[in-house]
C-alpha cells in the first residue's frame, strides 16, 4: 500500500466518490472539501511523490478548502429566506374568519385551504367575513390580529375576499 502507483487510483475513485457525495446530499460544503484535498493528493500521487507527502497534500488541501468555503457557506444560509416548518408557516399569512369569536372566545379562521381555531392576539372579538394575519401559532390554535391594508389575493381567493 505504500506504492504511489496504488494510491493514485485510490485518490482519484476517492475524489469522485466524494464529490458525487456532496452533490447528492443538502448544499453544505461539507464533503466538497475533502474531494478537494483527494484530488490534490491524487495529482501528486500522478507526479509520483511519496504516500506521506499525498496524505500531508491532503489533510493541507482539505482544510484549505474548509477555510475557503466557510464564509461562503455562512453567506448562502444568511441569504435563503427563512422558511417555517410546519404550523409555523403560517406565521405572516393573511386569514378570513369563517366563524365570529366573542371577545376571549376563540373562531375558525381559513388559511389557504385549511381552517385553524383563531384567537386575537389582545382577546377582542373577531367578526366574520374580516381579513386577519396569523402571528403566532400555540398548539393547533392561530393567533391573529386584524390584517392591515388589502387582501393578498394569493392566500385568499377573490370571491373569500369580504
Amino acid at each position: 500500500m505504500d506504492s504511489p502507483e496504488n494510491w493514485r487510483w485510490i485518490w482519484l475513485v476517492a475524489s469522485v466518490l466524494l464529490l458525487t457525495g456532496e452533490l447528492v446530499t443538502a448544499g453544505t460544503f461539507f464533503l466538497v472539501s475533502f474531494a478537494v484535498g483527494a484530488a490534490l493528493a491524487c495529482v501528486l500521487a500522478f507526479l509520483g511523490v511519496g504516500v506521506a507527502w499525498e496524505w500531508l497534500a491532503f489533510l493541507a488541501g482539505t482544510v484549505g478548502a474548509f477555510a475557503a468555503l466557510f464564509p461562503l457557506r455562512h453567506r448562502l444560509d444568511r441569504a435563503l429566506p427563512q422558511i417555517g416548518v410546519g404550523a409555523d408557516r403560517l406565521v405572516g399569512q393573511q386569514a378570513l374568519v369563517t366563524r365570529p369569536a366573542r371577545p376571549g372566545d376563540t373562531g375558525l379562521v381559513r388559511v389557504g385551504r385549511e381552517e385553524w381555531t383563531a384567537e386575537s392576539v389582545d382577546g377582542s372579538a373577531l367578526e366574520e367575513g374580516v381579513v386577519v394575519r396569523v402571528v403566532e401559532v400555540r398548539g393547533t390554535r392561530a393567533i391573529v390580529r386584524p390584517a392591515t391594508g388589502p387582501a393578498d389575493p394569493v392566500t385568499l381567493e377573490p370571491w373569500e375576499m369580504p
